[in-house]
């Protein structure tokens, strides 16, 4: 059930692959405090498929992710 792009992550977390070794890309985002947006980003990407529906989810982790940088400054 692999997808384009990050969409798998939270389902193989939920099936247990991702037990085997944590991704990359989940591990640096975790790191910034915005994992939840993330998954709600993507979780909403892999229902709509379109990224244009899922605006509030994308406001929402880009304004984590700028909030992030504004303390590392």
């Amino acid at each position: 059930m692999a997808k384009a792009g990050h969409a798998w992550s939270r389902a193989a977390a939920e099936q247990g692959e991702a037990e085997e070794g944590e991704d990359p890309l989940d591990a640096r985002i975790a790191r910034t405090g915005c994992l939840e947006q993330h998954r709600q980003l993507q979780e909403c990407m892999a229902e709509r498929q379109d990224w244009r529906h899922c605006q509030e989810e994308l406001r929402a982790f880009g304004a984590c992710m700028a909030r992030r940088q504004q303390r590392q400054h």
